[in-house]
């Protein structure tokens, strides 16, 4: 078994190994891939230490969009019943499409310092560097979602359907997130600069801001109204309305009838759509 110390000039993870299977008998591939995604993904993690404003920052964004939305623009327009119950399922639902920009960074940083390609002469799983940065960027969105229900509590907002259903709302917040992450880490490979990552985060802002998260569909110009049911995150957002026992907004659409459906099968078609695309784009630039 070869084991080698991995020591990032700049990013610093001297006491991480990167570990790659030998020629004799000893654990499986698969154990090989975990081994190595954890490493990674502790590189990933330990960026947090080091980046503490960045975190709180990354953290603290969409909750004064709640503030704002809540107290100040005012949302849920169009909704009969509270508008906080309306409006704070949907910011959880807007914040799985923040944050990507870090995720983004971190990824054309590495292709630009050369990073990428010390790890590929190390006796490791090439797929490992893509697991490690998606799992710790699900770890901070996990984090991000307990903030914003935290804060969504203090302002009145309630669920009242039980904790598993709820459960089943934050998987279904999760899979749009982990559906997003994968078009973000392939973006940032097509990018391949940083200086380019910001131009394609503004391509989040007309996905999350065409949608159903501050307002009713209901509410809209009748083309617009259509659309906006037609969004991913209009879909994700409704259900997990529908799973928390609050306002819905519902315009009796097929789209709005079978939220929970399409919020299930929008995020499986874009990973099947965009997780090849980057593990296919990352191979290329491993050659």
């Amino acid at each position: 078994m070869t084991t080698t110390t991995l020591t990032e000039h700049g990013t610093g993870t001297g006491t991480d190994h990167v570990t790659g299977p030998g020629t004799g008998a000893g654990p499986s591939r698969l154990t090989w891939a975990l081994t190595d995604s954890w490493t990674m993904t502790r590189r990933e993690l330990a960026h947090w230490a080091r980046q503490p404003v960045a975190v709180v920052v990354g953290l603290a964004f969409p909750v004064m969009l709640l503030l704002m939305f809540t107290y100040l623009v005012g949302g849920g327009r169009g909704v009969a019943g509270d508008p906080t119950e309306y409006l704070v399922p949907g910011m959880l639902a807007l914040t799985m499409a923040f944050g990507l920009e870090s995720t983004m960074l971190a990824v054309t940083q590495d292709l630009g310092k050369g990073v990428i390609d010390r790890f590929r002469s190390l006796p490791m799983v090439p797929g490992a560097v893509l697991v490690g940065r998606s799992a710790a960027d699900m770890l901070q969105s996990v984090a991000a979602l307990a903030v914003m229900a935290g804060v969504g509590y203090a302002v009145g907002w309630r669920w009242h359907n039980g904790a598993a259903v709820a459960l089943g709302a934050v998987g279904l917040l999760l899979l749009l997130r982990f559906a997003m992450l994968w078009v973000g880490i392939h973006l940032a490979m097509v990018a391949g600069r940083p200086e380019l990552v910001q131009a394609v985060q503004i391509l989040v802002w007309p996905v999350g801001f065409l949608s159903n998260v501050f307002a009713s569909p209901a509410s809209m110009p009748g083309w617009l109204g259509t659309v906006v049911e037609w969004n991913p995150m209009s879909a994700t957002a409704t259900a997990v309305r529908e799973l928390f026992g609050n306002p819905g907004g519902a315009t009796g659409s097929w789209a709005a009838e079978h939220a929970q459906l399409l919020a299930v099968l929008w995020p499986v078609a874009i990973i099947a759509v965009f997780f090849p695309l980057a593990v296919g784009k990352f191979v290329r630039l491993s050659r």
